[in-house]
């Protein structure tokens, strides 16, 4: 039997997984993604810090899997994923040029604005194929070369996430297709670097700083002597491409037909379907490039998903309050699901790292009383993330049929009342993928296996390794009530949007 490992770098931690040739998930290791906030907006990593947490879940992977009897020879490869979006700058001088910034990073939020108002948006949409983001690295770069220039003049290389710790583990620069499709960096329908489009963004020197593009499959590096040392792992092990973790989530869901739409709630709120031409000329986000070939991801996107509840637990006391052990996410599930939909007026704009709405939107709680108390908050908190998918959902519906049933991911998607709330909300059955706890890990696998060689493409390992659960359908009186109370959401989020300029960035 063959193995695979996928590694998944997300918003807020680490996951490491081992996985068979059949899909069965046979260890998972995990550890907290450290990130600071030194100002409003700012949201860092440590590169060098973020390097030995991904070895110290490498090597506590190795460890379980040699206890689970798996020899390193049996591993095929590896492969990773990551959060889409934000900078990890390399340097010229062989170390880190600046902290790495992660997706929900606000700071350059001046910067797409400026360039919807001067038409250069509108005049690099057609090769850029998305609406420029402040997290994407299009809008850092800039930002770094107006603010620190001398670090913009140290890079080397600039990376996602994944294609960063990939270098770090092979010696070897690439950028691999999926990741850099999102970045608002090169001509997306041509996957190519475009030194014009970046001299138009005022970053023309970027184009050098953009390693070699790869696909997701595509052998990037072995593992080196070092990075073997430091993970417990076989030097020499082939690292795979591997994609965007949207995309690997995608995969593992077996999003490969146009028929199919999922939402991924993590971190980031984010909705998807796949297409043989971009969705052009509309208010959807983005468009990038699928890391099944031959396909486009149509995308509609914010931070605005069930990362908002760990906020949420915090400073309401629910964390403390219900004890913060394997049995905290079921008592949350409990105390959301003790309060009926019809019997709480309380919205939760979920906007702790960004929004969907106004660009300096912040997150809010509206509609307290003294009646209300924490589950209400907590119901308010799962409702909120469900809403913005709607927003999202309601978009991308606009330019295809409606599907059958919509795919969910993400840790909304671990729990059962948040689960039959999107559907409720949504309108549509919910589908989850059985049998594993990692979808992003078990999509990188994939792409290990596909690049040893173990299956000729995503379409056979898919067909070997994906198990969907049946369909959790919409409960008709709840689909009302939520019709209801998401006009109210709305309506409390679009009255706001007047306020938000006197607020501090």
């Amino acid at each position: 039997m063959k193995y695979a490992i996928g590694l998944d770098n997300g918003g807020t931690n680490i996951k490491a997984a081992l996985f068979d040739a059949e899909g069965n998930e046979i260890c998972v290791r995990g550890v907290d993604a450290l990130a600071s906030s030194p100002r409003p907006g700012y949201i860092e990593r440590d590169m060098e810090a973020l390097w030995g947490q991904n070895c110290a879940c490498l090597r506590a992977l190795a460890e379980a899997a040699a206890a689970a009897g798996v020899a390193p020879g049996d591993i095929a490869g590896l492969s990773l994923s990551g959060h889409g979006k934000g900078l990890y700058a390399w340097g010229r001088d062989g170390r880190p040029a600046y902290a790495g910034i992660l997706s929900a990073d606000n700071r350059a939020w001046e910067y797409p604005e400026r360039w919807r108002a001067g038409g250069v948006q509108d005049a690099l949409y057609p090769k850029l194929c998305q609406q420029i983001l402040p997290g994407q690295q299009a809008s850092l770069l800039a930002w770094m070369k107006d603010h620190e220039r001398a670090a913009y003049d140290r890079i080397r290389w600039v990376f996602s996430v994944k294609d960063y710790v990939r270098f770090r583990l092979t010696g070897e620069a690439f950028y691999e297709l999926s990741d850099l499709s999102g970045t608002s960096l090169i001509d997306v329908r041509g996957a190519r670097v475009d030194e014009g489009l970046l001299c138009t963004l005022g970053i023309g020197e970027a184009a050098g700083m953009i390693p070699e593009i790869r696909q997701s499959f595509d052998l990037c590096g072995r593992l080196t002597a070092e990075a073997a040392s430091l993970t417990g792992l076989p030097e020499g092990l082939p690292v795979a491409g591997g994609m965007f973790d949207i995309d690997a989530c995608a995969i593992a869901m077996d999003v490969m037909t146009e028929d199919d739409l999922c939402t991924i709630t993590g971190t980031w709120s984010i909705n998807e379907f796949i297409a043989r031409e971009p969705v052009l000329g509309t208010q959807i986000a983005m468009n990038s490039r699928y890391a099944e070939p031959g396909f486009f991801l149509v995308e509609e996107c914010s931070p605005t998903g069930a990362g908002n509840l760990e906020w949420v637990l915090e400073n309401t006391g629910a964390r403390a309050g219900f004890g913060d052990g394997a049995d905290l996410y079921r008592r949350v599930d409990e105390a959301v699901e003790g309060v009926r939909p019809e019997d709480s007026d309380v919205y939760f704009l979920p906007f702790l790292y960004g929004s969907n709405a106004h660009p300096l939107a912040k997150a809010s709680l509206v509609g307290m009383t003294t009646y209300h108390g924490r589950a209400d908050i907590l119901r308010a908190a799962y409702e909120g993330a469900a809403y913005t998918a709607k927003t999202h959902i309601d978009k991308l519906l606009a330019h295809r049929r409606p599907p059958r049933a919509i795919r969910m991911a993400g840790g909304a998607a671990r729990s059962p009342v948040w689960v039959q709330m999107f559907a409720d909300v949504l309108g549509f059955p919910i589908e989850t993928v059985t049998s594993v706890s990692e979808l992003g890990a078990l999509g990188c696998a994939m792409s290990a296996f596909v690049a040893a060689g173990c299956y000729a493409g995503y379409a056979e390992a898919v067909g070997r390794m994906v198990r969907i659960a049946p369909p959790v359908p919409p409960r008709a009186a709840c689909v009302g009530v939520y019709r209801e109370k998401y006009a109210k959401y709305a309506a409390v989020r679009d009255a706001l949007d007047g306020a938000w300029g006197r607020f501090e960035v």
